[in-house]
């Protein structure tokens, strides 16, 4: 190859990385301009009603009320939704929810989403302290459970035994499955977080968590049972 074309290709190089590097800065300016002239734009007739004449009629001005009223257009709406969330909200959410209850079809699909959020949202997780290994239905067959409290009372007291309370979720819909009283001999604790227990379950084994845990989550405190 020869230096021109090596210099030819150098320059090539140069400019392509110099457009990845521009393009997502253009693209941001490019929708932050649209966004002011589509909003800006009209609502600018709202506003202009509140400046003096000299001003209103400044072409070298246009820009600047654009922007402004921008602004104000985006603080109504966040103030719109504050209101509506602290105000309206349960009032509209209940209607909302009345409404996809009754679309046939669309209030399965809703009801399991919200199982799943209701299931895996920050209070429920609160009760899955530890994953777990158990060996069901059968003898070296292993599942993975939570461990949810240890068992006091009656239960213990029958068995004779200690034993755990491990629930173990269906896959790949979690919102279903099976409560068990295990002896504490035939758990395995596993050293993976609750999170990452559930991303395994739902994604029917597809998202499995790294082993060796990374050092920085060695360190870390770990769940321990109630």
């Amino acid at each position: 190859m020869s230096d021109d074309d090596s210099r030819l290709v150098t320059f090539r190089n140069a400019l392509l990385t110099g457009l990845v590097l521009l393009a997502p800065l253009v693209v941001t300016l490019w929708a932050f301009n649209k966004i002011i002239d589509v909003v800006g734009g009209s609502a600018r007739p709202l506003f202009f009603v509140f400046l003096p004449d000299f001003l209103r009629d400044r072409p070298s001005l246009t820009s600047v009320w654009d922007i402004l009223a921008t602004g104000i257009v985006i603080l109504l709406v966040a103030l719109l939704g504050y209101v509506s969330r602290y105000v309206f909200g349960k009032y509209l959410f209940s209607v909302g929810e009345r409404i996809v209850q009754g679309i046939p079809g669309v209030n399965a699909v809703y009801n399991t989403v919200k199982q799943i959020v209701d299931t895996f949202g920050s209070q429920k997780r609160n009760l899955f302290s530890k994953v777990v290994l158990i060996e069901f239905p059968r003898k070296e067959a292993w599942v993975i459970g939570f461990l949810t409290s240890k068992t006091r009372g009656e239960a213990q007291a029958k068995t004779e035994k200690e034993v755990w309370t491990v629930f173990v979720p269906t896959t790949p819909n979690p919102t279903s499955g099976f409560l068990i009283l295990v002896p504490i001999r035939d758990i395995v604790e596993l050293d993976m977080s609750v999170s990452d227990g559930m991303k395994l379950i739902i994604s029917g084994g597809g998202v499995v968590p790294p082993w060796p845990r990374p050092a920085t989550a060695q360190l870390a405190p770990t769940e321990t049972a109630p």
